[in-house]
């Protein structure tokens, strides 16, 4: 087992602890720059929805796994900055330019719909942003003259300084480092005061007002954030796909997402990396098991949500912490043995005197 010894604040600040991080995390990038040589073209398009994903997933991590505040409505930030980018690059507008705008216009709507979390939480809340979802939707669908409405609207490749990004490769390229570039901005704001401040507000609101932290303004501004990452997403999105309708940002897109953090581990960073691969390679597995069962089980409908709903049902039962959680026990598990303990992890109940006699 490894054992830290810390001499310097240096070693406290820096994003990887000690050697094994550098080596795996560097592993991993080559891997993920080599991809599209190393794989094939349809498995290369699936890492990229992985990847988008996993940036609308950075950003409902920061909202519900850190902050505490869920969302049911988040698929509509992600039509916001769909739809802005596609008539901004529509009209001729660059690319960086209408990315930019993209993610300020989500981030302005995600402060309007964070004005309900000042005064509900919990299932009120999730009514608040599940209402908010059903309007953007409808809004999309009405909006003929500028969305285009139930027709659909086409989206043209992404142009980067004179550059026509019109290949899967460069578009994958383009993915990967907006993927980064979110990935470390996340991971260093929740080293900072504000994240210590989200955290803080999950955790316990009445304790974090306490200490001085502002409520309205930190709910506000993680909404804010949240939603901006996923009109990035939503803006990377759009050019992947390159067709956009109303209903593909339908509620059934919400609770995906919301799905997809808490089955890749609610709290946790690589939790939004781990449930985008989930949600994208379930499907796949899905699709080849079906060739296996019988044809009256492998033909019906709904075997995909049937799957889904058994293993969120697992997931909820067995390992409340996700797939990340279930990482760390297995990581323990080798480091300790065989002075591993089965009980380590288990959760304990605390009571209140009150509590005791009931």
């Amino acid at each position: 087992m490894r054992f830290l010894f810390k001499t310097d604040y240096n070693q406290d600040i820096q994003l990887a602890k000690h050697g094994g991080h550098r080596f795996w995390y560097s592993l991993l990038g080559v891997l993920l720059v080599a991809a599209p040589w190393i794989i094939q073209e349809y498995w290369l398009a699936q890492l990229t929805f992985v990847l988008i994903y996993a940036i609308v997933g950075l950003g409902l991590m920061l909202l519900a796994g850190f902050t505490g505040l869920f969302s049911l409505g988040h698929a509509a930030f992600l039509g916001v900055g769909a739809y802005t980018q596609a008539i901004m690059v529509n009209a001729g507008i660059p690319f960086p330019i209408a990315l930019a705008c993209a993610g300020l216009l989500s981030a302005a709507v995600g402060m309007v719909v964070g004005l309900p979390a000042l005064r509900v939480k919990g299932i009120y809340l999730g009514m608040a942003t599940l209402a908010f979802g059903f309007i953007v939707e409808e809004a999309m669908a009405r909006w003929e003259s500028m969305t285009g409405g139930n027709s659909g609207l086409m989206v043209s490749h992404p142009r980067l300084f004179g550059w026509e990004l019109d290949s899967a490769n460069e578009f994958y390229f383009l993915c990967l480092v907006i993927t980064v570039a979110s990935t470390l901005a996340i991971v260093n704001l929740m080293r900072c005061s504000t994240g210590r401040a989200f955290v803080a507000i999950r955790d316990s609101e009445i304790s974090a007002q306490s200490m001085g932290i502002h409520l309205a303004r930190y709910k506000t501004m993680s909404f804010a954030i949240s939603a901006a990452l996923a009109g990035i997403g939503g803006a990377l999105y759009a050019h992947k796909i390159q067709f956009l309708s109303p209903d593909q940002f339908s509620l059934l897109q919400s609770i995906d997402l919301l799905l997809m953090i808490v089955i890749g581990g609610l709290g946790s960073i690589h939790g939004a990396f781990l449930g985008a691969i989930f949600i994208i390679v379930m499907p796949q597995l899905i699709a080849i098991g079906k060739d296996f069962l019988p044809a009256v089980i492998g033909e019906a409908a709904g075997v995909k949500g049937v799957v889904y709903g058994m293993v969120l049902i697992a997931i909820v039962l067995f390992e409340p912490m996700g797939l990340y959680g279930r990482w760390l026990k297995i990581r323990a598990y080798f480091q300790l043995f065989p002075f591993y303990r089965k009980g380590m992890f288990k959760r304990q109940k605390s009571f209140q005197k009150s509590d005791r006699l009931k």
